[in-house]
């Protein structure tokens, strides 16, 4: 049975009940870094038989929680972003000067976040278990506000550490001074910004928000990591302050995979993390470059298909996963409209 799940009986079976905090508030992101991997044990045969109707509902509900749950996979891309920004924070930490850091940028769907965010909870969990009985917040996660302004970034900061609500009496370099003051006691020394492409150096508002960005940056002791949607064509590195942003920063770019054996492996690693009682373990590897053709190589629209079929599997009963199951399976609108069409299959 489930591991991490809800007990029966909660306000939603096989939901945990912080499922809609947001990583990018402080409780929230503790509750991600704290979060055990989901975990479930398939019922023998005979005993799942056996189950009551109404038992039998709560334990599809808990397969499905924990197939709708996103499995990490070990990807080179996160080993790789994993390797450079512990690199990186162990250069920085004596640091006085400008520190180095990192931007992550790849097309929709390639992992750019999951791996950004799993390089976060493992800093968080090593400085922990370094430091066990501190207070300390080593990591802060926020996205880049659209349609930025110097105040909307700074109130992101301060959204995320939980400071009071501030008032329109406070201008920016309040809110900035305050940030600043609490990540400094609290020896945050990574900060992670999601959707960084949509900080436009070409643009008079994209130059504010960068100029107040790059505050940050040599007000806090720390390690700033960056991802976005192919960041090297939105305008980023335009201008001085772009050429200033790219030699401070290592750039590491994500992409689809080729139908490789490492593709294979993936497909082997998500198989793997099926639970569903008439699967036979080795048909979606025999269907790799089928699922490559479908996704075109992205890591996220695979998970997505899996998972996708994998759920559906559970509510039509057939409790496995087949090529024509598949095909049954909406995924993303870019992989759609790049897949091959399907041959005609004959009638009759």
């Amino acid at each position: 049975m489930v591991v991490n799940a809800a007990e029966p009986g909660g306000e939603e079976a096989g939901l945990p009940d912080d499922w809609t905090d947001p990583s990018t508030r402080l409780e929230g992101w503790r509750r991600f870094v704290e979060a055990d991997p989901a975990v479930f044990e398939l019922l023998p045969e005979r005993e799942w038989h056996a189950l009551p109707l109404h038992m039998r509902e709560t334990y599809d509900e808990a397969r499905i929680a924990y197939h709708s749950e996103l499995q990490v996979v070990r990807t080179s891309t996160v080993r790789e972003i994993a390797h450079q920004g512990r690199l990186l924070t162990l250069l920085n930490q004596r640091e006085h000067g400008a520190r180095r850091g990192m931007i992550v940028s790849g097309q929709w769907t390639t992992g750019k976040t999951t791996a950004v965010k799993q390089l976060g909870r493992t800093h968080e969990l090593r400085t922990r278990q370094r430091y066990p009985d501190s207070d300390r917040i080593p990591v802060v996660y926020i996205t880049a506000p659209p349609k930025g302004s110097p105040r909307k970034l700074a109130l992101e900061f301060a959204r995320f550490l939980g400071l009071p609500v501030i008032s329109p009496r406070h201008n920016t370099i309040d809110v900035t001074s305050a940030v600043c003051q609490v990540m400094i006691e609290a020896r945050t020394d990574l900060v992670l910004v999601d959707e960084i492409h949509l900080l436009n150096h070409a643009t008079t508002a994209g130059e504010d928000l960068s100029d107040h960005l790059k505050y940050f940056t040599e007000h806090l002791p720390a390690t700033f990591v960056y991802a976005g949607i192919n960041v090297e064509k939105s305008g980023l590195f335009t201008g001085i302050r772009g050429k200033q942003l790219g030699g401070r920063c290592i750039l590491v770019r994500t992409g689809a995979f080729p139908p490789s054996t490492e593709w294979q492996a993936l497909v082997a690693s998500l198989e793997n993390t099926l639970r569903l009682h008439q699967h036979q373990t080795g048909t979606l590897i025999k269907l790799a470059k089928y699922l490559h053709q479908r996704t075109g190589g992205m890591i996220g629209s695979l998970s997505h298909l899996i998972r996708a079929a994998a759920v559906s599997a559970i509510l039509d009963g057939s409790e496995r996963i087949t090529k024509t199951a598949l095909r049954d399976i909406r995924i993303d609108h870019n992989s759609e409209s790049d897949s091959p069409p399907e041959p005609r299959r004959a009638a009759g």
